[in-house]
């Protein structure tokens, strides 16, 4: 039908708008307007002769009341009958529909006055999901995660939709990085929103732009960059700043042997995301790199432990990126986290971005070590800071805790620990020389004893901690 009043831009069907820090998101609509006739094939004019002032009118209700969040606006009319209307502050809220309408002075009851409807808006919180494929997700075992309303996602395909498992399908994709290898599965993040949608009150968003497989240097704008590109040519068409980015990414990296460097490139990637983005606090969260157990052998475990080591130390250097730990999560395959743990990492996200966005929820940093300290030729202890209850390394015995010592004449095993409240009196076999380090749940398989906060989370691993000397040094 093109008469009465057509919506053509602005807003489209299961739209999140991003709001800002005041709460509200400004929504701009346009159109066109015909009001003399039903069809090109019915030439009737349905308003008196003589009958002026046309009107075009807008507001925004409640999809499931129909009570207005913004009452009926009048738009402004532009030749070619034309219309636009800004809308300065739609509240964080829904989901939504716009309702539009004519009017006519001198109306006599028979002229045309319906309006287009866009449904399924909202306000509140859009996200940006970077990385390979464990950001993709390849969980294809059943799980109960159905759809919310109220979490919608901009998919491949350039539209809005429902959100719904498999998020990064590939169906009529029309962006060149979104051309899947694999078939997706489950993934984290709508977990992870219908947290976030049911503890904020608000809608959720997620832009999905992963590439499974991808290595850093294809989204380095100072390599090659071109999954980034693909990422804010994706957000350019969902019309929406982000609040945050998920990134989770990295097992490449020990096939292409860029883990030494990684640190480096990924900060050039997040400064040069910020940058395009124009959002220069943008915050980051990342995922440290789960367990494998592909292809195993030492070259591959020296390069997972610098990634994981390069992604805690990205937290602590880089203001606004955070991350949360993956190495105690059960797996799916070789390398793809299950369901179960799936949706125990978007308990994790969702509680980082409740306390680190919204100053809501209890602490949520994994237990990290901090400082190692030789005590006596053969001991040492490793103290850890974000430590809330106690650390339990669950009675198992020395030689399934993975953390290790390492000098000049190799690995140095441990031969008993104790655990204190935050911290592990740790007793090597023989002492470690001078210039030793630790190493923490590095290896690409760290094995089941990874030391825990009691009840909340794992320890972060860790690569290359010096062991210093009580006096300083190491």
């Amino acid at each position: 039908m093109n008469c009465g009043v057509l919506i053509t831009g602005g807003a489209a069907p299961w739209q999140i708008f991003q709001r800002d820090g005041r709460g509200f998101a400004a929504i701009r609509l346009e159109g066109s307007y015909c009001p003399a006739r039903l069809s090109p094939d019915v030439p009737i004019r349905f308003e008196r002769p003589g009958a002026s002032g046309e009107k075009v009118c807008a507001r925004v209700v409640l999809e499931e009341s129909g009570a207005d969040a913004v009452p009926w606006q009048p738009c402004a009319l532009l030749p070619g009958r034309r219309w636009e209307l800004l809308l300065p502050a739609v509240p964080a809220g829904g989901p939504y529909r716009v309702e539009t309408r004519m009017e006519h002075d001198g109306w006599d009851g028979l002229s045309v006055t319906r309006g287009d409807m866009v449904h399924h808006i909202g306000v509140g919180d859009v996200f940006v999901v970077a990385g390979q494929s464990n950001a993709c997700g390849r969980a294809l075992t059943p799980v109960e995660d159905p759809p919310e309303l109220g979490v919608h996602m901009f998919r491949c395909s350039g539209r809005w939709d429902l959100a719904a498992h498999p998020l990064d399908e590939a169906t009529g994709a029309v962006y060149f990085g979104n051309y899947s290898n694999h078939n997706p599965g489950h993934s984290p993040f709508l977990h992870m929103a219908k947290r976030l949608r049911r503890a904020l009150g608000c809608p959720i968003g997620l832009v999905m732009a992963p590439y499974g497989g991808s290595p850093l240097s294809w989204w380095n704008p100072e390599e090659n960059g071109a999954l980034t590109e693909n990422m804010l040519e994706m957000l350019r068409d969902a019309r929406v700043a982000p609040r945050a980015m998920i990134w989770y990414q990295g097992e490449a990296e020990g096939y292409v042997d860029g883990a030494e460097d990684y640190l480096e490139r990924f900060s050039a990637f997040v400064a040069g995301a910020r940058a395009r983005l124009g959002q220069p606090d943008l915050p980051v969260f990342t995922v440290q790199l789960n367990r494998c157990l592909n292809e195993v052998s030492e070259r591959l475990d020296r390069a997972w432990g610098m990634v994981r080591e390069a992604q805690r130390a990205a937290a602590a250097r880089l203001p606004g990126v955070f991350v949360v730990p993956a190495n105690d999560l059960p797996l799916y395959d070789a390398a793809h986290l299950s369901p179960e743990a799936n949706m125990r990492l978007g308990d994790r996200l969702a509680d980082a971005m409740l306390c680190e966005l919204h100053g809501r929820g209890a602490p949520w940093r994994a237990p990290e070590a901090d400082r190692a300290v030789r005590l006596s030729p053969c001991r040492a202890r490793l103290g850890f800071s974000h430590v809330q209850n106690r650390l339990d390394a669950f009675g198992a015995p020395a030689g399934l805790l993975p953390i290790e010592a390492e000098d000049a004449g190799g690995f140095v095993p441990l031969a008993a620990y104790a655990a204190e409240r935050d911290a592990l009196l740790l007793d090597f076999a023989r002492p470690p020389g001078p210039g030793a380090v630790l190493h923490g749940a590095w290896r690409m398989n760290p094995g089941a004893a990874i030391p825990q906060d009691l009840g909340r989370a794992p320890m972060l691993s860790f690569y290359g901690l010096p062991i210093e000397d009580e006096k300083g040094g190491s």
